[in-house]
């Protein structure tokens, strides 16, 4: 029978040590449970929020967006007049009605996290809640600020000493009104909970407020308890050992069949009616964040798009000498479809901060798919002519990629970065600008330390630990992951080294915590923090958006980037000194440059080409490297193009794609130029057939599988993207499919998927299929995946083929997953030393049971 049911407390692992699963995962399990929509609560943050609606919008799921509030325990005054002590913060989790509900939630989040307080209110002290940084509101705060948002209320009401004669649900229905708050009633087999249940039902009878069913999920499934456990522990700073109460006493807080929820509460059936009929008054989506990039001011009389025209007239002027036809007509066809995507006011935004570098003496330089663009070449922000280069428009900027242009710029590092940055705040403002986030995920080593740490091993053995999984050697077949784990001394038969490698495998890739990206800036037309939540970065006078820049960009915010490179610095010292000094003592002794040299139209020096020949490059930007440096004599550059192949064809992409060694044999004409179809010959001629750069890749995307540009799109934020693994299988489907309609098949078609997945491959460390590990060490190599990826795949297959030993298997921390098979090998003997016993802990089988 179906049920009504709909999950709307779930948590992410961006909760931060307080959820166990990615948001993809939890939307995964939902599908396969046949939700028709899910709510997101992470704590204090929507961190997870776009990832979580791509994905449950890709499903088909409707996303619902909350977020689970830290409220402070205030001190109150009791009947005899005398105060109470305070009590410890709890959750409030609250979900988003409408927009303006959620543009409520962003600024309240960004009021916690930033300290910010109510004006005539005292400043708030941080909640004594999570870790560093961390704060909580209140209740008085959320007071004017609840529009489109409700409430659940949850266990803490119960507490009969918070907030006044009449309780904390009194004080939310006031805060919210009655309307939109719940009572919420969870059931995780717990000894006290039925006697909270009846108080928690007896509470919302008195107060007229409806009762509602949730899980409280932390968990997709409920084989990642123990995972679960593991990042209690790292949250508390304890260990299995001495955590006690702190852990989930069972493993019932994961996604349930929606069956199975109303069979839980098959006594209280109105509560789960109502978990349908509040997702049906939730119809707010991220599709409507209600974004808009800055417009700019221009003089009177003119439009964004006309003042564009003009100021890009001028200085194509300066740049084209002559200004020919082929370089009018490119830069014409760019402004009309930058004037018909509404784009003017973001190259002139973009032209303002470069003239404010100029205006302060900061040398700056546009980088990436801009260099592209004649209209940038124009404006100043790029230097190299893209006309005269035959650079791909396309791919930075086409009218079917549906999103907005990518614009870097590289500043010298320090001070002249830090300059132009606090400028942009400063015209801005403080909740209209912000830096884009880094999310720093749990990775080998760092996963490895915490694993370890956890479970109880000793100082020198997670030290060895964390060493071991972060470069696996595998000098030789033999030199397997159970032998490197036996020479650190553990007992390859013992659950607890089976539960360090399997939690050490789950935790990979997890958030740990949010960092400052690089140089991303987002700005915003109004206040930023009503479309994301801001935080306080660790560095003084910064602040940070709560998504990272692919997040940004699936959510349609607009990001330009301001790129801090020591080598700039070294270039404007260097100009200074060849153009000779100004000194202005009124600017604090700032050293100001005559920059007499264009960087746009530096000569062909005969003698420069000479000393790449020679790889005389030490202390040479770009090509100072042992592999540059040995690659130069047999490129041998003799123009700038050749210096532009030389820098390209040293990278991860052409080397795993074994596309160096073609191309330098085809150079020397010890190899005959061909091409994998005929068609691709205008693509790869420049290149003696062999694809070095990313714009050639999607162009044979788009003419030999007839992508759109918003696929070729999609493939090339692919290349880049650190979760790039499922969007490479899905572009390589998508391949396949495309050449197979152009009737390209066979030896064309495997040759042509290869050289474009080759870019992505060497970025997933855990993308090859799960092998046996003969096979799989096989594959690997024959990939020419580098070597530390090949590790990694190895590694996963041995974690997943260690048989099963004693008969404690059946009762450990997996023990609902699949078993290892009996029949495989038992893993290979360690050395005859033999290793040091485990160390002494709580009898696993029976804690995770």
């Amino acid at each position: 029978m179906s049920s009504s049911y709909i999950e709307l407390h779930t948590a992410s692992a961006f909760s931060f040590l307080q959820g166990a699963s990615l948001p993809e995962a939890l939307v995964d399990r939902a599908a396969e449970l046949g939700y028709p929509a899910i709510a997101l609560l992470d704590r204090d943050g929507v961190y997870g929020a776009p990832r979580f609606h791509k994905a449950a919008t890709a499903a088909g799921i409707r996303p619902i967006i909350g977020a689970a509030l830290t409220i402070a325990g205030t001190g109150e005054v009791g009947r005899a007049g005398e105060p109470i002590p305070p009590v410890q913060p709890f959750m409030l989790p609250v979900l988003c009605e409408s927009a303006e509900g959620y543009q409520n939630l962003s600024k309240l989040i960004t009021r916690m996290k930033m300290g910010a307080h109510a004006p005539g209110s005292p400043p708030r002290a941080p909640a004594r809640w999570g870790g560093k940084g961390e704060g909580a509101l209140t209740l008085d705060e959320l007071d004017g600020h609840t529009r489109g948002l409700v409430a659940l209320a949850s266990r803490a009401a119960l507490d009969v000493r918070r907030h006044g004669v009449g309780g904390l649900l009194d004080r939310l229905v006031g805060v919210f009104g009655r309307a939109n708050v719940y009572v919420e009633l969870q059931r995780h087999l717990r000894r006290d909970e039925e006697r909270d249940t009846e108080a928690l039902v007896s509470l919302a009878s008195a107060f007229g407020v409806p009762t509602i069913a949730t899980n409280g999920v932390r968990f997709a499934t409920h084989v990642e308890r123990p995972l679960f456990d593991v990042l209690t522990c790292i949250h508390h700073h304890t260990t299995v050992a001495e955590a006690g109460r702190r852990l989930t006493p069972n493993a019932e807080r994961y996604l349930k069949p929606p069956g199975e929820m109303a069979e839980l509460f098959r006594d209280r059936r109105d509560a789960v009616a109502r978990t349908r009929e509040l997702a049906d008054r939730l119809q707010y989506t991220m599709a409507d964040l209600g974004y808009r990039f800055p417009d700019y001011p221009v003089p009177p009389g003119e439009t964004q798009a006309s003042f564009l025209r003009k100021i890009t007239d001028v200085g194509a002027r300066e740049r084209y000498r002559p200004y020919h036809d082929r370089a009018r007509a490119q830069i014409a066809r760019e402004l009309d479809l930058i004037e018909k995507l509404e784009l003017a006011g973001y190259f002139l935004i973009v032209w303002d901060v470069v003239n404010f570098c100029r205006r302060h003496d900061i040398l700056v330089q546009g980088r990436g798919s801009a260099a592209n663009s004649a209209v940038c070449y124009s404006l100043g922000i790029t230097a190299v002519d893209p006309v005269g280069m035959d650079l791909l428009f396309e791919r930075f900027l086409s009218e079917e990629r549906g999103e907005w242009p990518d614009i870097d710029l590289d500043l010298p590092s320090g001070d002249r970065r830090e300059q132009v940055i606090q400028h942009v705040y400063e015209k801005y403002g403080r909740l209209g600008a912000a830096m884009t986030a880094n999310v720093i995920t749990y990775r080998g080593r760092s996963a490895a330390r915490e694993v370890g740490k956890v479970l109880g091993f000793d100082a020198a053995q997670v030290d060895r630990l964390a060493k071991i999984m972060n470069q696996f050697e595998f000098a030789d077949p033999a030199d397997t992951l159970p032998r490197q784990l036996a020479a650190v001394g553990l007992d390859l038969n013992s659950d607890r080294v089976r539960t360090f490698a399997r939690i050490w495998n789950q935790m990979l890739d997890l958030p740990r915590h949010l960092g400052q990206h690089s140089g991303g800036m987002v700005i915003c037309q109004g206040q930023l923090d009503a479309v994301v939540p801001l935080e306080n970065a660790s560095m003084p006078g910064r602040v940070v958006v709560q998504w990272d820049k692919d997040d940004c960009a699936d959510m349609g915010i607009v990001k330009v980037d301001l790129l801090g490179l020591g080598m700039m610095a070294v270039i404007q010292d260097s100009l200074a000194l060849v153009n000779g000094e100004v000194w202005n003592d009124e600017e604090e002794n700032l050293r100001r440059s005559v920059l007499r040299i264009d960087l746009a139209h530096l000569p062909e020096d005969p003698a420069v080409y000479k000393m790449l020949c020679e790889a005389d490059t030490v202390g040479v930007f770009q090509v100072e490297s042992r592999a540059q440096m040995a690659t130069l004599p047999r490129l041998k550059p003799a123009r700038f193009y050749d210096i532009v192949v030389q820098v390209a064809i040293i990278r991860p992409g052409p080397i795993v794609g074994q596309m160096v060694h073609p191309y330098l044999n085809r150079r020397a004409g010890r190899e005959p130029v061909k091409y994998p179809h005929p068609s691709l010959e205008p693509i790869l001629a420049r290149t003696l057939g062999v694809p070095l750069f990313q714009e050639q890749l999607l162009r044979m995307a788009m003419i030999a599988a007839g992508f759109t540009g918003g696929q070729a799109e999609e493939l090339r934020r692919a290349f880049g993207f650190k979760r790039s693994e499922r969007r490479m299988k899905q572009v390589e489907v998508q391949l396949c499919e495309g050449m197979a309609r152009q009737g390209i098949t066979g030896d064309a078609a495997e040759e042509i998927i290869r050289s474009i997945t080759s870019f992505a491959l060497y970025r997933q460390g855990r993308a090859a299929p799960r092998r046996p590990l003969s096979s799989n060490r096989r594959a690997a190599v024959g990939l020419g995946l580098p070597r530390r990826t090949r590790r990694r795949h190895q590694a996963w297959a041995e974690i997943r083929e260690w048989p099963a030993t004693g008969s404690r298997e059946s009762h450990c921390v997996c023990e609902r997953t699949s078993k290892f098979p009996a029949s495989n090998p038992q893993p290979p003997a360690p050395s005859s030393q033999s290793p040091a016993p485990s160390p002494q802990l709580p009898d696993l089988s029976q804690m995770w049971m």
